[in-house]
């Protein structure tokens, strides 16, 4: 596999990462992940957007990102991707510091770039039939609209959803329903589609943001506000999103089926325009 790191395409067993990069010995970074469509990249500009937000909140300065699109296309031309779907990884670290202290290091250090591609695989079977989640305790930071590499609570608590043979943990805070470990959740109650609001508490998806799209078009009203926990059973339907993902929808929470214990309507609706989408965009 090529990668790129430090703006140099290597192979990967040539990385050499310093054991006092910053990302190494606090997770001092952020991250993005891109997938395409059709061997384009999709919502580029949106992905590349809410990047520069990440580390202009952390106080990262990377000057590279207008340049980020042509390298994901060598990484992918490189590693016979060209024309397939795959899926980008970037982080962006605040990159080495000696000796290891708290505070920022001296303006003069560069930032650590590390960016890789590799296929992608669609779960058509998780789509169709739907997925069963848990609901867990939310014990992230305050900032979870900064896309951090800092993922250890979010780490362990999809741990515990694949323990309890789960697609995915739902997050709960003060009687609040916030995200997924790595999705956002939407519910649907009486033909109104509901998703948590854009606020610190949650990382907004690209795909949560078309997906609201997507219902202003179709005339499904939707809201964005929290899902309390106590009033769970009043939603006929629930879906999870995120890039990978696309729309799966969630038949079964803990014990509890959803339902008829199969995808819902309008979640199937808006599968099928979430399809049309990308297909042309």
């Amino acid at each position: 596999m090529i990668v790129c790191f430090n703006n140099q395409l290597l192979e990967l067993s040539k990385v050499q990462i310093s054991p006092f990069d910053r990302g190494f010995l606090f997770a001092d970074g952020v991250y993005e992940t891109i997938r395409t469509y059709n061997g384009k990249l999709f919502k580029i500009d949106a992905h590349l957007k809410r990047l520069k937000k990440s580390l202009n909140e952390i106080q990262i300065k990377y000057e590279g990102i207008a340049g980020l699109e042509k390298i994901i296309y060598q990484l992918a031309e490189v590693n016979n991707l060209t024309g397939k779907d795959f899926l980008v990884y970037i982080q962006i670290t605040r990159g080495v510091s000696f000796p290891r202290k708290h505070s920022f290091p001296s303006l003069d250090e560069q930032p650590t770039i590390f960016i890789s591609v590799s296929k992608l695989d669609e779960n058509t079977v998780d789509q169709q039939k739907g997925v069963k989640v848990i609901l867990h305790e939310d014990l992230r930071w305050l900032r979870c609209d900064i896309k951090s590499v800092s993922l250890l609570p979010a780490v362990l608590a999809n741990q515990k959803a694949i323990e309890s043979k789960a697609a995915e943990a739902i997050l709960c805070r003060n009687d609040l329903i916030t995200e997924g470990s790595h999705t956002n959740i939407f519910g649907i109650n009486e033909g109104k589609v509901v998703t948590a609001p854009k606020s610190n508490l949650i990382l907004a998806g690209i795909t949560r943001d078309i997906v609201i799209d997507l219902c202003i078009k179709l005339k499904i009203k939707v809201e964005e506000e929290f899902i309390k926990l106590n009033e769970l059973t009043k939603y006929e339907e629930f879906f999870i999103t995120s890039a990978t993902k696309e729309i799966y929808p969630v038949v079964q929470i803990d014990e509890r089926i959803i339902g008829s214990g199969k995808p819902g309507v309008i979640t199937k609706n808006l599968q099928n325009a979430f399809k049309e989408f990308t297909a042309v965009s």
